[in-house]
């Protein structure tokens, strides 16, 4: 059933099956917990259930996966026995369980885990006798009635407005006691609400709670596997390409209590600063807990260091005095204990040579460590940590350029708040810097809602009590995230770390009203809707929209960009229609233009009138007055964008768009344009369906119109080469390369090739001097590709134009493909949008051949990528593989693509 005869490893002191290198079948949890337990650090024992049992779960279901693992898990329970001197099922002195999942991707809380398994009514008892803490051992059973009936057994809220239905007995409980909401219960209420749980769970699901321990175990473990498909997973695997082949691995381990008393604890701990990368050993933990206790947020966590502690307190704005007294470091509190857990992160850290997330657990001053993996972290703090671990030797140039995941540094390239606005700006509330970034929107309470205003266009900051994974929809659309509660280890700081997303967590000032649908700070209260802008770098709160300003790359970013330029053979272009996207572009490393669209010039102010007035001429005498009114305005543009690109290439494309794009196609706009043309509604209303086309994508356009209509071609490139020469005589040195695009046959690229030389011709016989220039063409036609050799005997340069070259290919629009592909690539039909990232196979197989042929002929012609592909990692990867040039993209991709340049050459050297 499974390609392995071993289903089941076990990890501990006495053997470990696994390690580090096995993460594809036993999950990057249980691939570290077997290195940690080989690195001799304590980790409490257990066994790792495989990710192709997970397969065999998907395929075949429960009874198959029974049949397959029974006799090794009942083998790994005796191994964990063994190892810990208890009996599973005991009712004296049980052994109690935790089930967790583990994908070899981290997946931080979007699966299910059940924790203090084996438990019922006997064996409470034993526990309560064994720990001589009768409190402890009813608060662990309600909680694994708690857990298991949520995850196991399917017991869920009824209204989103409504608690965890088992958090609402506990609201009752309470209330029928007079106390407040965030008071302690005691042992006599855990015992009510044991009892009370599992009523609701009779009501409610209509079987009784399990009493016998396999049964639980058996029911938690496929539990997980189901988990797999849940749809946060399935949500969190979109948005972040995890494979759903892949499955998930269970893990089941000796349960270590951190809720034993005051000298029990757990807590979480990264090894350096997950938000800004600093090399800071720095963590949260709360006394006398359970694991989920620290990342649900409704304690407040103290810090693990010394240091953080300090920087909390002054953060959250309490004193010194206050901060010794009521939130003391582990540092402090537990010296000993600090100083092992140092130990580890600092053996965890060398060994992986990588920034680590720890788990631990404390329990009755023993420090067992429960899990490490590759922390999550900001594209900010990615980027430090690369820079800093090169610089201090842990790592070389090569894995620093690959622990930097291109598409994360767009974190790096959008605004932050301008920093004279913000001093301005009003302070409401203050958290902690969970994720950093500007964020400003409306608020929103629910991440349903937050999907549905996206959609409608609004920008949203959603605002909670605490996160969840069920919100991580709403998440992965809001600007930013603010919770009223949580540390920096919580859901919500976690999730919005990996998304790279804006993040306030435990502003505990801010108060959530879910009925009300407000949040209010004191005695102001805010609605949804109304706006607010979060600092995810300091924490602050402020009311309304604050403006921004540019990122710059400096420091480490500047730095890596360096490095990526020394190792990349592709050169990175921008796509660049005007002076300020070029200026960006610039400032983002780009060496040149690799596609300037002259189209998108003429919908500037006045100029659509003229184009309008050129497509409703009666001749050619009509249209070429029009192209004079057009003229003086597109040099005026190709002078600005070489002036921006001094000494390097600037590619212009000729018109590429059918006409009717720039008419209107509804009456109420057609009836302005008559007005401003001052001709009858009918006559607007005639050239508009004499301009139809049912598929005006693959209609009048590209070169097919300057050679329907030469004058066009003509003054497009009069405004090129008059604003080449106007900028050489002011000391600019210009590199032009006029680009014909949509060619099929080489007869269509001569005929626009001679009317482009006869124009140079005459503008240079006018002006005495001459300007070198390029003249090439776009491939972007199936045809193209398969004639390059005959093209390429003709043009100096092919750019490729992927997006139409897909749509042809693949038989898509690009339009209208939003309708099925969705559904298509989750049905596997293709792995990826191949608007998005190249078909490889087969759009990929024409461009290969477009290359070979073009240099068989012409051995050094220059090949570039204009697509939007050009800006995808995996798509720049195959351009460098294919021997392109350069590639050429957005202007705040340009980044993106130099260093995904350079990964591409060093997985693929020459």
């Amino acid at each position: 059933m499974t390609t392995a005869s071993k289903n089941v490893y076990v990890f501990g002191a006495a053997r470990t099956d696994g390690d580090a290198k096995m993460k594809n079948l036993l999950g990057g949890k249980g691939a570290n917990l077997a290195e940690m337990c080989r690195l001799g650090i304590a980790v409490p024992p257990g066994f790792t259930i495989s990710t192709e049992v997970c397969t065999v779960y998907t395929d075949q279901g429960q009874d198959a996966v029974l049949k397959l693992i029974d006799a090794e898990v009942r083998a790994g329970v005796a191994f964990v026995e063994q190892e810990m001197g208890k009996k599973f099922g005991d009712s004296s002195d049980p052994l109690l369980l935790s089930v967790r999942s583990g994908s070899r991707a981290s997946m931080p809380g979007m699966m299910d885990t059940i924790l203090n398994l084996g438990l019922n009514d006997e064996a409470v008892e034993g526990l309560a006798r064994k720990a001589n803490n009768e409190r402890f051992a009813w608060d662990s059973y309600r909680r694994f009635i708690q857990m298991y009936g949520d995850v196991v057994m399917g017991l869920k809220p009824v209204s989103k407005e409504d608690h965890d239905p088992f958090e609402v007995v506990i609201d009752m409980v309470k209330e029928k006691k007079g106390v407040q909401l965030d008071t302690e219960l005691d042992t006599a209420d855990l015992k009510e609400l044991v009892t009370r749980f599992k009523g609701l769970i009779r009501a409610r699901v209509g079987r009784e709670f399990p009493s016998d321990p396999w049964e639980q175990l058996w029911g938690s473990v496929m539990a997980v596997f189901q988990s797999w498909n849940n749809d946060r997973a399935k949500v969190y695997r979109e948005l972040n390409d995890i494979p759903e082949s892949w499955g998930t691995a269970v893990n089941v381990q000796a349960m270590v209590f951190g809720n034993l008393g005051e000298n029990s604890g757990t807590g979480v701990a990264f090894t350096r600063d997950a938000s800004t990368g600093e090399d800071l050993f720095n963590g949260e933990f709360l006394i006398n807990a359970q694991g989920e206790d620290v990342v649900a947020g409704i304690r407040t966590p103290q810090q693990v260091t010394l240091e953080g502690s300090r920087r909390w307190a002054q953060l959250a704005m309490v004193s010194e005095d206050e901060r010794r007294a009521r939130f003391p470091s582990l540092e402090e509190l537990m010296p000993e204990i600090y100083q092992q857990l140092l130990q580890a992160e600092t053996k965890l850290e060398r060994h992986y040579a990588d920034m680590q997330d720890v788990e631990f657990t404390i329990q009755e001053g023993r420090l067992w460590m429960l899990q490490t993996r590759n922390g999550k972290r900001t594209g900010a703090a990615m980027v430090r940590i690369a820079m800093e671990m090169l610089r201090q030797g842990i790592i070389d140039e090569k894995e620093a350029l690959h622990r930097v995941n291109p598409e994360r540094l767009n974190e790096l390239l959008h605004p932050v708040f301008d920093p004279v606005a913000i001093r301005k700006a009003r302070v409401i509330a203050h958290g902690l810097p969970a994720s950093p970034g500007a964020a400003t929107g409306q608020i929103v309470f629910f991440a349903d809602e937050a999907e549905e205003w996206v959609r409608k266009g609004r920008t949203v900051i959603l605002v909670r009590q605490e996160t969840s994974p069920e919100d991580l929809r709403g998440m992965s659309v809001a600007k930013g995230i603010l919770t009223a509660r949580g540390g920096m280890t919580s859901h919500a700081a976690v999730v919005a770390r990996g998304m790279g997303k804006c993040c306030v967590s435990g502003a505990g000032a801010v108060h959530v009203d879910y009925h009300a649908r407000t949040m209010s700070v004191g005695s102001e209260t805010w609605k949804e809707g109304e706006w607010l802008s979060l600092d995810g770098s300091t924490g602050d709160v402020f009311l309304g929209q604050v403006p921004t300003k540019e990122a710059e790359l400096t420091g480490d970013f500047g730095a890596l960009m360096e490095l990526a330029d020394r190792h990349r053979r592709l050169g990175v272009r921008a796509n660049a229609d005007t002076p300020e996207d070029a200026k960006v572009a610039r400032n983002f490393g780009a060496k040149g233009i690799g596609l300037c669209r002259t189209e998108h010039m003429f919908f500037e102010g006045d100029r659509i009138k003229a184009v309008r007035e050129m497509i409703l001429a009666d001749d050619e005498t009509g249209r070429r007055k029009a192209l004079a009114k057009l003229l003086p305005m597109q040099r005026g543009d190709f002078e600005g964008l070489f002036r921006e690109m001094n000494g390097l290439a600037v590619t212009i494309r000729l018109l590429d768009p059918p006409l009717h794009e720039f008419v209107p196609h509804d009456e109420e706009n057609q009836r302005v344009m008559a007005h401003e043309m001052n001709l009858p509604l009918a006559v607007i209303k005639m050239r508009v369906e004499d301009l139809h086309e049912f598929n005006p994508m693959m209609g009048h356009r590209g070169c097919r119109l300057g050679i329907t209509y030469p004058e066009i071609t003509e003054m497009q490139t009069r405004a090129i080469l008059e604003a080449g020469l106007n900028m050489k005589a002011k000391g600019i040195e210009v590199k032009a390369e006029i680009m014909i695009p949509l060619v099929g046959t080489v007869r269509e690229f001569n005929a626009q090739a001679k009317v482009i030389r006869a124009t140079a011709a005459a503008v240079f016989a006018e002006r005495g001097e001459k300007l070198d220039y390029m003249l090439g063409t776009m491939i972007e036609t199936p045809r193209a590709a398969l004639i390059a050799d005959s093209i390429g005997q003709q043009a100096e340069f092919f750019s490729f134009g992927t997006n139409d070259l897909t749509q042809m290919t693949m038989g898509f629009s690009r339009d209208d493909a939003g309708k099925f592909l969705p559904s298509y690539l989750k049905d596997g039909m293709y792995e990826r949008d191949p608007f998005q990232s190249i078909d490889q196979k087969g759009v990929g197989l024409l461009v290969r051949m477009a290359v070979e042929k073009g240099r068989s002929v012409r051995p050094g012609i220059k090949l570039g990528v204009c697509g939007e592909h050009g800006g995808d990692p995996a798509s720049v990867d195959f351009f460098h593989r294919a021997g392109l040039d350069y590639v050429s993209c957005s202007p705040f991709r340009v980044p993106i693509a130099r260093l995904a340049a350079a990964q591409a050459a060093i997985d693929n050297p020459a």
